[in-house]
């Protein structure tokens, strides 16, 4: 079981407590405990108060710990030794929104990218000048530190996490049990992707929707425009705002995806998987998994099906 352990400083937002709960949760493999520093009910910043029975103890031995609260006050002493400690120790660290600022106390995000909410990114980066704080993503990693933006992002974030441990095919799963998004696509050729500003806007989500059920085929900026019913033109620009990629980049995101998805769940050849998810061939499969995950199709095959 990959353990996680979830650190509450108060006040919190009692929704950020349930994310872990309602991503991980939902997911075979991961075993959840909420601690904080001093158990017993716990402040909440615009709902109702929270039980938390479970003292810091919980965080040793943890393999992933998120910080949750406080942007306000600043977090016990004890708190922020265990934070330093998990990391030392080689546990994956991670903030949902405010817990960004937990992380920035206990020296954790020095010299690193971090984001919070936006509407708190300036007040992370007066008050910790050593942390480069990134205000439009919806969250990143930097040395195996990682930040999100607030409610929705900090479940984008857990999805990613999710996909990191047992791949794109959980991480979708958790997804539709949670009725969200899938995981949404980022834009560095790195395992873990730099990710992109929240869509802004709906005016092409049934172009979109239409997309994805023929990722197997070859589809032009013509075609999107005429399902659409717009000019090639008019079409990259509301992508771009609704998506923060070009039609043509996204649609290469979703087939990766696809990918990675059938190469969990099939055996189908290589030369299938790229023929499915609309990459042609197997080189380009090779070509733009590698780019994207830093793995082979085979590799990435042997490392995700053991673990389904």
């Amino acid at each position: 079981m990959h353990r996680i352990a979830v650190v509450v400083t108060p006040p919190v937002m009692s929704f950020d407590v349930s994310i872990p709960h309602m991503v991980f949760g939902g997911t075979t493999g991961y075993e959840i405990q909420v601690c904080t520093a001093i158990p017993g009910t716990t402040a909440t910043v615009g709902g109702p108060q929270i039980h938390v029975p479970d003292g810091l103890e919980v965080v040793r031995g943890a393999d992933t710990v998120i910080a949750v609260g406080s942007g306000g006050e600043d977090a016990h002493p004890d708190t922020l030794d265990a934070l330093r400690v998990a990391h030392a120790a080689g546990a994956r660290i991670a903030s949902l929104c405010t817990g960004a600022f937990v992380l920035a106390q206990a020296g954790l995000l020095d010299g690193r990218d971090a984001t919070t909410h936006w509407g708190l990114a300036g007040d992370l980066a007066d008050r910790f000048p050593s942390v480069n704080v990134r205000p439009d993503v919806l969250y990143v990693e930097d040395g195996g530190v990682f930040t999100s933006a607030g409610a929705a992002a900090a479940i984008d974030l857990c999805l990613h996490l999710v996909r990191l441990d047992f791949g794109a095919a959980a991480a979708n799963a958790a997804a539709r049990l949670a009725v969200v998004s899938p995981v949404r696509p980022g834009g560095q050729a790195q395992f873990i992707e730099t990710p992109l500003p929240p869509e802004r806007g709906t005016s092409l989500a049934g172009t979109r929707a239409w997309a994805l059920s023929l990722l197997d085929r070859p589809l032009t900026l013509k075609d999107l425009a005429a399902h659409a019913r717009t000019s090639v033109r008019t079409l990259t620009r509301r992508f771009h705002a609704e998506t923060g990629l070009s039609p043509l980049q996204w649609l290469l995101h979703q087939r990766v995806d696809r990918a990675r998805e059938l190469l969990e769940t099939t055996s189908l050849p290589m030369d299938q998987v790229a023929a499915r998810s609309g990459l042609g061939s197997a080189d380009s499969l090779r070509k733009h998994l590698t780019t994207r995950a830093g793995l082979t199709p085979s590799a990435y095959r042997a490392t995700f099906t053991r673990q389904l």
